[in-house]
């Protein structure tokens, strides 16, 4: 098995040896700087597997290396171990505050030492985990999270639930109290213009957090989002989300990323909006529905939509989305009966829209 790989970071030269020799001796690969400066640089290139610091360094001292880390996407979630000669508590809430997993008081023990960084990486472990998007992995993902940070209940305080069809979650303009997990069924999420007309921003499926990105910026809903049909809707409450990011930098980090594809898909669309043809932008709707909602794109996907949803994703008539739809069928790319929509060539669809 391959060594787990740490990155130490210390301007004391004995100290810096021992406490590499604690760590070679139970069998991890150490990689040393001898300041903030070099160790940051360390740290990008190795990618280590945990970094442990010092935080009394000149030129970079040890808050100024955890934050210049944090603003790396590559090693912004990777485990972070303080070492410090000082133990007074304002110095333990600043590293902790800015992200630092744990705290090390000089002089510390080997078994101090060794349980510590075996701890940190046990539970690093348990986050970077491949969990199912369901119910049921997102359970397993909530139970691993707890084990960073006890204050953290959201398996015990999430409520789950039960939407009719057409049900509103939340309303524009309301003010965030939870994030939201789709257990079950279709949601979809919309804006309204000064004449109520409908614009769909999202789509959700199984397995996806909403409801977040107005809560993270601490404003009022910028959308509306209510159930495409029968759904089941996990509600976590807002302290005890804000209480797993600010406890954990991976957990942290997961979000951060959800949050920047979400807004770059939505800015690909908004283009596609603006200069695409109707024609291309209701192909687009038809395979966005594809790819939201079915794994097997080489297979035919049939769902209940309405006519005016889809409008409403296109960003045009009602009328209009009829007639397109409509020489779809004739040209067989889909298929209708009733509000059904059967995509019969994604492939094609696909290629139009470009």
């Amino acid at each position: 098995m391959e060594a787990r790989k740490i990155l130490l970071i210390e301007d004391n030269p004995e100290m810096r040896e021992n406490t590499a020799e604690i760590l070679e001796l139970a069998s991890y690969e150490v990689i040393t700087a001898r300041n903030g400066k070099e160790g940051v640089q360390q740290a990008a290139h190795h990618h280590p597997d945990l970094i442990i610091c010092d935080i009394m360094m000149p030129e970079l001292d040890g808050y100024g290396v955890l934050h210049m880390l944090g603003k790396d996407e590559r090693t912004a979630s990777i485990p972070f171990i303080f070492l410090t000669a000082k133990a007074e508590k304002e110095d333990y809430r600043k590293g902790m505050t800015m992200g630092a997993d744990d705290y090390l008081t000089k002089p510390y023990d080997d078994v101090e030492l060794l349980n510590a960084v075996e701890m940190r990486l046990k539970k690093s472990d348990r986050l970077k985990k491949q969990f199912e998007r369901s119910a049921d992995g997102f359970d397993q993902f909530i139970k691993e999270a707890q084990a960073f940070d006890p204050i953290v209940k959201l398996a015990e305080d999430k409520k789950v639930k039960v939407l009719r069809k057409k049900e509103t979650i939340y309303t524009e303009g309301s003010f965030p109290s939870h994030v939201f997990f789709l257990q079950k069924g279709k949601v979809k999420a919309y804006k309204s213009n000064e004449n109520g007309k409908e614009y769909i921003t999202d789509l959700l499926k199984e397995g996806e957090f909403f409801g977040y990105l107005d809560l993270l910026q601490g404003a009022p809903y910028e959308e509306t989002a209510i159930a495409l049909e029968v759904s089941e809707v996990a509600m976590i409450p807002k302290d005890d989300f804000f209480n797993l990011l600010q406890g954990n930098r991976e957990v942290a980090s997961k979000f951060i990323r959800m949050l920047s594809n979400e807004i770059k898909d939505r800015e690909e669309r908004l283009l596609q909006l603006a200069y695409n043809s109707v024609r291309k932008r209701v192909a687009q709707a038809l395979v966005m529905l594809v790819q939201r909602y079915q794994e097997d794109r080489s297979k035919p996907f049939s769902m209940a939509v309405t006519r005016e949803d889809i409008a409403s994703m296109v960003g045009t008539a009602t009328e209009t989305v009829i007639r397109t739809l409509s020489d779809f069928k004739d040209e067989r790319l889909v298929d209708m009966k009733g509000s059904h929509i059967t995509v019969l060539e994604y492939e094609k669809l696909a290629r139009m829209r470009n």
